[in-house]
C-alpha cells in the first residue's frame, strides 16, 4: 500500500517551513483538531499558497498557480450555483481530454467533488488552486457569466458602465431575509439597494457614495482608496432609494434638511457587515455615504500590512515599552486604526489589561475591553480616557486625539506608567509634535511622553496578473529622488499597471502601507522643548536615519510592489 508523504515533510522539503514549525503545529493539533496545513496557515507559519502546492504534491494532482480567464467555459457555470461554488471553493474551468478540469482548494473533500460531477453530468479532473486565486477567478467568471445572461436586466432602468454589469451574487438571499424584503420584481428599489451592498462587498469597496444630480443619481464605490463610478439611475428613484436606506439605518425619513447618522448591520455570504450611514442635504437632494466594515475580517499582523523588517523591529521595540505614547499619523483612510489594532494584537496577552476608546469600534478584539464614544451622553474620548485610568490599565488605545483635553489626559496617563496608543491628523511624523503644541499642550509634556511617531499612507498594489516590467527613464527616477546609479546598484525592477479582468482593468488589486517612523531621541526632545518647527525636527530625524514616506515608497517601487504614479499620488516631495 502506497504511503503518501506528509504535508509537513513536503513543506520542509520545499523550504517553506522548518522542523520546529511542524513540531509547533503537532502540539497545537493535540488540543485543536485540524489538518496540519490549516494549522500552519492559521498560525502564520506557512502561506496558503505553499500549503496548496504541497497538497497537490501529496495527492499527485496538478497545481495551478494561475488561471487563464479566456479558457474558462462560462457555460459550465449554469450548472453550479455561485453560492455553492463560493462555499466549497470549487470552480469548473474547461474541458480537457473529454473531462472537465475543476479548480478546488480542498481536493480531499470527495463528497463535494462527487456532487459537482453529478451536477455537470460529466467526469471531472480536480486541480489544486490557492484559495485567493480561486476566489478571484470565481468572481470574474460569474460576473462575465451574468453579463452574458443579462441577469441584472431592467432593475430600475439602470445605465451601467460597460465593464461593470451587476448580478445577484451569492449571499443576496441572506440580505433579503435579514432586511425582511422579498426578492421579486415587485420591489425593484429594495432589489437595487440589496444588490448594491452585495456588489460593494464583492468588489472590496470600503465606501458607497449615492449622489443625486439634476437628472440622475450616481453610485460610486471607493475601492483600494480610489473612487470609481459604478452605475447610475434616473433621478425619479432617488427619494425611494434614500427612504429605503434611511429605514434600514433607523433614521428619520421625513427629515431631509439636516444631516443624520445611523448604522446598518447585515450578514452577507457568511460575513457580518457593519455599515455606517451618513446623510447630508445637497442642492439636488440628500446624498448618502456608507462605510462598510467587515466585522469578521481577520486582523492583520504587523508584518502583513507592508512593514519592512527594520521598521517592524523598531515598532515592536516601541510597543513593548512599559509606558509612553506612540502616535500614528496620516489622513483619513490611511490605515491608522488597522496599524494600532495590529500593535494591540501583537502585545495582547492575559497578563496585560488593555482598554480602548474608539469612534466607532471597528473590529472586535478578543481579550480587550473596547468602549465606543457617544457624545449624546457625554461619553467622549476625554471622559472615556479619564474613566479608564480608574480601571487599572496597562495599555490604553485612544482612537484619536482631537482636542487639548484628550491630549493632556493621554500624556498624564503615559507619565504615570501606562502605554498609550493613539492617532493624530498630521501630514508627517514630525508634524505630530507641533500639532500637540498648537493644541495647547506644554512642550515639556510632549517631549517627555512621546516615544515615537509613525506617519503612514496606503498605496495600491500592482495586480500580479498583469503588471508589466519596464526600464524607467532618468526623469521617472528623479520623481522618486533616485539616481540611475542607485537604481542599478539596488538591482531593482520597476513595473507599471496594465489592467486585466482579475483587477477590473484598473491595474491594481489590494493595498500596502508605506511608513515614516520617527523615534524620539534626546536631540529631538530638546528641539521640541525649544518649540522648533516641524521642518527642523524632520531634518534632525533624517540625519539620525529616519526613512521618509517618499524614500520608503521608492523602495517598494524598486521591489515591484507598486508604481511610481501611486507613490507620487500619496506623498509629496521632501522639502527639508
Amino acid at each position: 500500500m502506497y504511503n503518501r508523504p506528509k504535508i509537513g515533510e513536503i513543506l520542509i522539503e520545499l523550504g517553506a517551513i522548518g522542523p520546529a514549525d511542524v513540531d509547533r503545529a503537532l502540539t497545537l493539533q493535540r488540543s485543536r483538531p485540524a489538518r496540519m496545513g490549516e494549522l500552519l496557515v492559521d498560525e502564520g507559519l506557512a502561506s496558503a499558497v505553499d500549503v496548496a502546492r504541497a497538497l497537490a504534491i501529496q495527492l499527485d494532482l496538478e497545481y495551478f498557480d494561475s488561471i487563464d480567464m479566456d479558457r474558462v467555459e462560462l457555460a459550465l457555470l449554469d450548472r453550479i450555483p455561485i453560492a455553492y461554488a463560493r462555499q466549497h471553493r470549487i470552480l469548473p474551468l474547461f474541458h480537457r481530454n473529454d473531462v472537465v478540469v475543476v479548480g478546488v482548494t480542498d481536493p480531499l473533500n470527495t463528497s463535494v467533488l462527487d456532487q459537482v460531477a453529478r451536477a455537470l453530468g460529466e467526469e471531472i479532473e480536480p486541480v489544486v488552486t490557492p484559495g485567493q486565486l480561486l476566489v478571484d477567478t470565481l468572481n470574474v467568471a460569474y460576473d462575465r457569466h451574468d453579463r452574458q445572461k443579462g441577469s441584472y436586466g431592467g432593475m430600475l432602468d439602470t445605465k451601467e458602465k460597460k465593464t461593470e454589469e451587476t448580478s445577484e451574487e451569492p449571499g443576496f438571499d441572506d440580505v433579503v431575509d435579514l432586511l425582511g424584503a422579498g426578492g421579486d420584481d415587485e420591489a425593484p428599489v429594495i432589489q437595487f439597494v440589496n444588490t448594491t451592498f452585495v456588489r460593494a462587498v464583492r468588489d472590496r469597496a470600503s465606501d458607497i457614495h449615492i449622489e443625486p444630480f439634476e437628472t440622475r443619481v450616481v453610485v460610486r464605490f471607493r475601492i483600494d482608496g480610489v473612487l470609481q463610478e459604478v452605475t447610475e439611475v434616473p433621478m425619479r428613484f432617488h427619494s425611494s432609494i434614500s427612504a429605503r436606506i434611511k429605514i434600514m439605518a433607523g433614521l428619520n425619513i421625513a427629515e431631509k434638511r439636516l444631516p443624520q447618522d445611523g448604522r446598518i448591520r447585515i450578514k452577507l455570504a457568511g460575513k457580518d457587515i457593519d455599515i455606517r450611514v451618513a446623510t447630508a442635504p445637497t442642492a439636488h437632494g440628500e446624498r448618502i455615504t456608507m462605510r462598510l466594515l467587515d466585522k469578521s475580517a481577520v486582523l492583520l499582523d504587523l508584518a502583513a500590512i507592508g512593514m519592512d523588517r527594520p521598521t517592524l523591529e523598531a515598532v515592536e521595540d516601541l510597543i513593548q515599552r512599559p509606558y509612553g505614547i506612540m502616535l500614528v499619523t496620516g489622513p483619513t483612510g490611511s490605515g491608522k486604526t488597522t496599524t494600532l489594532y495590529s500593535c494591540l494584537s501583537r502585545i495582547n496577552k492575559p497578563t496585560l489589561n488593555i482598554l480602548t476608546v474608539e469612534d466607532p469600534i471597528e473590529y472586535q478584539l478578543a481579550g480587550i475591553s473596547q468602549v465606543a464614544v457617544n457624545p449624546k451622553i457625554n461619553l467622549t474620548f476625554a471622559s472615556g480616557l479619564r474613566s479608564f485610568l480608574r480601571h487599572d490599565p496597562d495599555v490604553i488605545m485612544v482612537g484619536e486625539i482631537r482636542d487639548r483635553e484628550t491630549a493632556e489626559i493621554a500624556i498624564q496617563a503615559s507619565l504615570t506608567g501606562h502605554l498609550v496608543f493613539s492617532t493624530l491628523h498630521t501630514n508627517d511624523a514630525a508634524g505630530a509634535f507641533t500639532r500637540l503644541i498648537d493644541m495647547g499642550v506644554e512642550p515639556f509634556l510632549v517631549a517627555s511622553s512621546l516615544l515615537g511617531n509613525m506617519a503612514q499612507r496606503l498605496v495600491r498594489r500592482l495586480c500580479k496578473h498583469c503588471k508589466e516590467q519596464f526600464d524607467p527613464t532618468d526623469a521617472e527616477l528623479r520623481q522618486l529622488d533616485l539616481t540611475r546609479e542607485r537604481y542599478e546598484s539596488a538591482n531593482g525592477r520597476m513595473f507599471r499597471p496594465i489592467g486585466c479582468p482579475m483587477c477590473n482593468n484598473s491595474g491594481y488589486k489590494g493595498r500596502s502601507g508605506i511608513y515614516e517612523l520617527l523615534i524620539v531621541s534626546n536631540e529631538i526632545r530638546q528641539l521640541v522643548m525649544d518649540r522648533s518647527d516641524a521642518g527642523r525636527i524632520k531634518r534632525q530625524a533624517t540625519s539620525e536615519g529616519m526613512i521618509t514616506l517618499r524614500e520608503y515608497g521608492a523602495s517598494i517601487v524598486l521591489n515591484g510592489v507598486t508604481s511610481i504614479e501611486e507613490i507620487l499620488r500619496v506623498t509629496q516631495a521632501e522639502s527639508l
